[in-house]
């Protein structure tokens, strides 16, 4: 009798501990939405004119269609990556798998101006082609195809990187038995593989549909309309009720595409009808397929990742002469960013993603489990509130938490601690989606067969559970850090006095239109987030 007591505690304080976690993001996340209701005030009359003014249904519109078409063309893209990288013979196949993960570290603002200066109609290529070919003047890139192209380069690693972690944990005997059955591989794939993939699919579509609702630097450079756009711009015109009532709509309509995600998921069930298995797959034969598997892959890292590189070795090249011109003649100009002068902005950018990415883990494992372990209103409500913050432009919770930091919590204010929790509510639906995935492939009699040994829960958590969900949820940490370091508009208003970030040097040469001098800094902030990304694929492969 005494042991069941103690059992009972303890499982008590073990979920109480879980919801605790859960309860703490959801606090950090609902002072956004409170500080726009406070926003408006009375304004309410205002912000339903706003809502309701043709301008904004156009900005609806706008923001939709490319969240849809981006959603699509990266999960056309990302789905045969993963499955090439991981399942195939294909050559290099390691390689391959850390390359197209790489545009992911690439900022948008960064990406939108490396392929305007390459495209644009008297950019670099229009340069290199007019001698040859006479080429004056190339097409226009702006508007909604730049976007597009742009936002689908660089968001296609969230799916690929969550569908091809899902595939490393996929059961091989669920393949082999199918197998035994007479499936042709392509049925195989279609009937077996993708279904189980499903959830990694779901996820990783949620966390490009939301990142493109809440990109501000590629649609504002290729000049198309959307939320984000609009919103900062209402704010630099301290119109400020406009603002936040457009920021009310963004969140509704992130409140309907996780309704809409919710429901994609079914009632299907995905964890493994045993403990599963540790061997690796059988490796697929390309065949006569190799060389356009070969061609495909080569294609899309060629525009994902080849040409923005080779356009920042332009730059640096360029600035390179032009300082060494200038020293000739005996003028003084630094085109070049000293890399000894990075030193500390690269030190600021690697604390602030380690400690922002291990916070967004602590805090996204409890939701993820509550959500598959013990699914009601409650913790459905705390996993459609995390995701709903991704969809928040960068500027609005970090306005918000200035107005709280100010008002509530004057020492807070400008400290790391401020600036982590701004991270924490913009990203941690990254973790919170690597995570569930992972949580959904764990058969909960294995957790039971543990307690029915005597085991305390956080026992059966430390031994069972958690060594089965880290590697989801260590790439959905991956995703937190490496999106840490690219992070901007909450960066520049929240950071400490004097905390220089790679990313606040790189936007601070390119607002002044020098881009040979941003070269370096993005070609270190490159090089560093690519350290842990190359250190995760090399090791699941």
């Amino acid at each position: 009798m005494l042991q069941q007591l103690r059992h009972s505690r303890s499982e008590t304080f073990y979920y109480l501990l879980l919801y605790a976690g859960a309860l703490t993001a959801a606090f950090l996340i609902c002072l956004v939405p409170v500080y726009l209701i406070v926003r408006l005030g009375g304004a309410w009359q205002a912000a339903l004119e706003t809502v309701t003014r043709p301008r904004t249904l156009a900005v609806i519109s706008n923001s939709l269609l490319l969240t849809i078409s981006v959603t699509a063309s990266t999960t056309l893209i990302a789905l045969p990556l993963a499955w090439l990288t991981t399942r195939t013979d294909l050559p290099g196949r390691a390689i391959w798998a850390l390359l197209a993960a790489l545009p992911l570290v690439i900022p948008s603002y960064i990406y939108a101006y490396l392929f305007l200066s390459f495209l644009s109609p008297k950019g670099i290529l229009q340069q290199w082609l007019e001698p040859l070919f006479g080429v004056e003047r190339l097409p226009q890139v702006y508007g909604f195809w730049g976007a597009f192209i742009v936002l689908t380069l660089i968001a296609y690693p969230y799916t690929f990187l969550t569908v091809r972690s899902a595939l490393q944990r996929l059961d091989p005997a669920l393949e082999e038995a199918a197998q035994s059955l007479g499936l042709a591989r392509r049925q195989l794939f279609l009937r077996v593989t993708l279904p189980n993939l499903r959830p990694a699919i779901a996820a990783g579509g949620l966390l490009v549909s939301l990142y493109c609702l809440r990109d501000f630097g590629a649609v504002t450079l290729m000049q198309y309309s959307t939320f984000t756009r609009v919103i900062y711009n209402r704010y630099q015109g301290f119109r400020l009720d406009e603002a936040a009532s457009l920021a009310l709509i963004l969140i509704a309509i992130t409140g309907v595409i996780l309704a809409l995600e919710h429901y994609s998921r079914g009632r299907a069930q995905y964890a493994r009808v045993s403990g599963g298995t540790a061997r690796r797959t059988q490796i697929i034969p390309l065949g006569r397929w190799k060389l356009p598997a070969l061609l495909f892959t080569s294609f899309i890292l060629l525009i994902a990742l080849i040409m923005p590189f080779g356009v920042l070795l332009y730059w640096v090249v360029r600035g390179i002469r032009q300082d060494v011109a200038a020293g000739i003649v005996g003028q003084t100009q630094a085109n070049i960013t000293s890399v000894t002068a990075l030193f500390e902005p690269a030190a600021n950018s690697l604390l602030a993603a380690l400690l922002a990415a291990l916070l967004a883990m602590l805090l996204a494992l409890p939701i993820a489990f509550l959500a598959v372990r013990r699914s009601n209103r409650l913790t459905r409500f705390f996993e459609r509130l995390s995701y709903a913050s991704f969809a928040l432009p960068g500027i609005v919770v970090a306005l918000a938490y200035v107005y709280i930091g100010i008002n509530f919590a004057r020492p807070l204010y400008q400290t790391l601690p401020m600036l982590l929790s701004a991270y924490i509510v913009l990203f941690i639906p990254q973790a919170v989606g690597a995570a569930r995935s992972s949580v959904l492939q764990i058969k909960p009699s294995l957790e039971e067969v543990g307690r029915s040994l005597g085991r305390r829960p956080l026992t059966v958590f430390q031994r069972i559970t958690l060594p089965l969900v880290r590697p989801g949820l260590t790439t959905g940490g991956l995703l937190v850090f490496l999106t840490v370091m690219k992070e901007l508009p909450a960066t520049l208003i929240l950071s400490p006095l004097g905390f220089n970030t790679l990313s606040t040097a790189v936007w601070a040469n390119i607002s002044e239109a020098f881009f040979a001098r941003a070269a370096i800094p993005t070609l270190l902030l490159l090089l560093i987030s690519s350290v842990p990304l190359a250190w995760l694929t090399l090791r699941e492969s």
